[in-house]
Order: structure tokens, then C-alpha cells, then sequence
């Protein structure tokens, strides 16, 4: 009796197509309808790995680390200077499910630019902001505002080290005032200086020193009425 081989089951060719489809591995240059271009590694289907990215609307390119279709890694993304064909970078950095994640560096302007950590396109964490007008603060971010302990250095001189909250100086500082060659030292509620000292760190050397001397304060305990003035205002906050 002859031996019958079973027959082998192919999938329909439909089936067969659709997989030889499905874009896996290093690939050329694959344009969508909206005529955006990629060029890089694919995983079942999507994009993940190295890759190259130009959307035609914005102009905009990005080239660096895919996962699962989304930016995801280490990658630069840039943008077209208007005008010309030459682009100018704006980010470059570490990405996390298609938003700047971890640490990168933000190019606003050429004069404007943040280097630290950022959560979900937020910066959070730790960070220095180099401002168009020559101030520099370095310190804690939370959702895009100065959070938590930092230092800011105007670009007149004075300087401003000490605890923020949302943006604005609250709870203990210092604050130096360079041409006056003074020292504030105390509290801060909402960016207002409340209560604390003030006392001469060079004011033979300042540009614009105070006319006249301080009065001498006969407290017997200065640093009782500074915390007592210091816990009303804890208190009415």
C-alpha cells in the first residue's frame, strides 16, 4: 500500500502578500500618503530602531531611535529655517513614547536654551536655562517652571539663590544686590522678599553704594522676631 504524504497547508495568497508587505528590518526610503518620508529599520510594521524622518507639512526632520512607530532614545529633531533649505536644530536628546524624556538640550533661539532633564516634553528635574537677556538659572524644573532649589545670575550682577515654587522665589533665599554691595537673606512668598536681613558685603567696592549706614536694631532676640514673623506668614499661606 503506497505511503500518502499529508498535504502541507499553505495560507491563502492574500495572507502570503499581506506579510511580504509588512515592513521589517532596514528598508529604503517609505513615503506616506501625507507625503512624509522615512528612511530606516522597521519592526513589524513600524518603525523601530534607527531612523530618519522628514514631515513635508512642517518641514521638520528627525533622525535618531525608533520604538514601536514612536521617537524613542537617543535623536535630534530639527527644523527648516524659512526661506532657505538649511535646517537649525532645536532639540537633541533623549525621547521617551514619541516626547523629550530624560536629558536633552532645547535651542528656543539662538540666545535662549535649556540642557537638562525633561518629563513627557515638560522640564522637570534638574536644569540650567540660558535667557535671551543674559540670565542664567540653574536649578530644579517642574513642569516648565522653576521648582524647588536653584540659583538665578542676572545680567546686571545680582544673584538670587534659595527655594522656589512655581516659578517665583518662595520660602528661604538670598539675594545679593551687586551694585548696592548688599546681602538679603530671609523669606520669600510669591517673588516678595518678607522678612530677613540686610547686611554689607562690599559696599566699599560697589558701583552704587547706600548713602548712609545702617542704624544699629537693639532686638533682644533678633532671630525670635524673624521666625515669628517668618511662621505668620507659613501660617496665613
Amino acid at each position: 500500500m503506497p505511503l500518502l504524504k499529508p498535504l502541507k497547508k499553505s495560507l491563502p495568497t492574500s495572507v502570503q502578500k499581506d506579510i511580504k508587505s509588512q515592513k521589517c528590518g532596514l528598508r529604503h526610503t517609505v513615503y506616506s500618503t501625507s507625503g512624509n518620508e522615512y528612511t530606516g529599520e522597521w519592526l513589524e510594521n513600524k518603525k523601530h530602531g534607527k531612523g530618519f524622518q522628514v514631515w513635508k507639512k512642517t518641514g521638520a526632520v528627525y533622525d535618531g531611535e525608533w520604538k514601536s512607530g514612536k521617537r524613542d532614545g537617543y535623536g535630534t529633531y530639527s527644523v527648516q529655517i524659512p526661506g532657505s533649505k538649511e535646517y537649525t536644530r532645536k532639540y537633541s536628546g533623549e525621547w521617551r513614547n514619541g516626547k523629550k524624556h530624560g536629558y536633552g538640550t532645547y535651542f528656543y533661539n539662538s540666545s535662549t536654551v535649556y540642557e537638562g532633564e525633561w518629563n513627557e516634553d515638560q522640564r522637570s528635574g534638574w536644569g540650567r536655562m540660558y535667557y535671551e537677556n543674559g540670565d542664567i538659572y540653574e536649578g530644579e524644573w517642574m513642569k516648565h517652571k522653576n521648582h524647588g532649589q536653584g540659583i538665578i545670575r542676572l545680567s546686571n550682577g545680582n544673584w538670587y539663590e534659595g527655594s522656589w515654587r512655581d516659578g517665583k522665589k518662595n520660602g528661604d533665599g538670598k539675594f545679593y544686590y551687586a551694585a548696592k554691595g548688599l546681602l538679603y537673606e530671609g523669606f520669600w512668598v510669591d517673588g516678595v522678599a518678607k522678612c530677613g536681613t540686610l547686611v554689607d558685603v562690599g559696599r566699599d567696592k560697589a558701583p552704587d553704594p547706600p548713602k548712609h549706614p545702617f542704624p544699629k536694631l537693639n532686638l533682644l532676640d533678633m532671630e525670635l522676631v524673624l521666625q515669628e514673623a517668618k511662621s505668620a506668614y507659613q501660617a496665613y499661606r
